[in-house]
């Protein structure tokens, strides 16, 4: 389940070939064995709106979910680039020696964090996980060596903007781990089975029976595919595109 939701094309047609089963299975199997009545057909209709209203809402609050973890991932974006250039400012507060390696390495740095917004390759994204992690160790190195060959509160702001850098990259990683949880992807399926087969038992019309059992597990299935694309950060159509990483690395002085 983990992996499928990772892909949201491939979950697009898992998706509706279980909601037409479901759908074929309610118009055919369980319409032929359970015979709707007109006395039982208004209570079957209060059941029958009933689960469209929950997957409805459960849809619902599944994409509001989606979207703020979205909307999140783009705001860390935003300040990863805002410490970043702030820090390549300030480290003219340390001595020259320190500052001109603060800036290559943090030229590096910003090109690492730009390729691990773009790249889909998840070995890739191991390797820019191991370079961003000693690229931290030295900056940080860097930062406190120079602060502490002249200790006072000018250098310790640059001290404190590396500081801000290198928490905003993890608060950035946490954000991208940040996911629906598995259970709310179960309860979503398990409803829109139940949906889609409380529809096609509940068609009549014969005529009406291959556009009713068409549209409903193609409506379901899109919805899936929609909230897996926004809240699938690597895999999807929807990404953060690191515009603001890209604005501070065009602004940057050459070395």
């Amino acid at each position: 389940m983990a992996q499928l939701i990772r892909h949201p094309i491939i979950l697009f047609f898992v998706a509706f070939v279980v909601m037409s089963f479901a759908a074929w299975i309610g118009s055919t199997a369980l319409r032929a064995r359970v015979h709707l009545d007109e006395d039982t057909r208004d209570d079957f209709k209060i059941v029958q709106s009933a689960t469209l209203t929950l997957l409805a809402l459960v849809i619902g609050f599944s994409l509001s979910m989606a979207v703020g973890r979205y909307d999140q991932r783009k705001n860390y974006e935003e300040e990863e680039a805002n410490a970043i250039g702030t820090e390549f400012v300030r480290a003219d507060l340390l001595p020259a020696s320190a500052a001109a390696a603060i800036r290559a390495d943090l030229t590096r740095y910003l090109e690492l964090r730009i390729d691990y917004y773009q790249t889909r390759d998840l070995q890739r994204v191991e390797q820019i996980d191991a370079a961003t992690a000693d690229l931290q160790n030295k900056l940080w190195a860097a930062a406190t060596g120079g602060a502490t060959a002249q200790p006072n509160p000018v250098t310790a702001l640059a001290v404190a903007g590396m500081n801000d850098v290198i928490n905003t990259q993890g608060y950035t990683q946490a954000a991208w781990w940040n996911r629906i949880p598995v259970a709310a992807w179960i309860l979503m399926i398990v409803v829109g089975i139940f949906s889609n087969l409380l529809v096609g038992y509940g068609v009549k019309n014969a005529a009406a029976k291959n556009r009713f059992l068409l549209i409903m597990p193609l409506t379901v299935s899109l919805s899936f595919m929609l909230i897996a694309d926004i809240d699938s950060p690597r895999n999807g159509i929807i990404r953060v595109v690191p515009q603001n990483l890209i604005s501070t690395m065009q602004s940057l002085p050459k070395q």
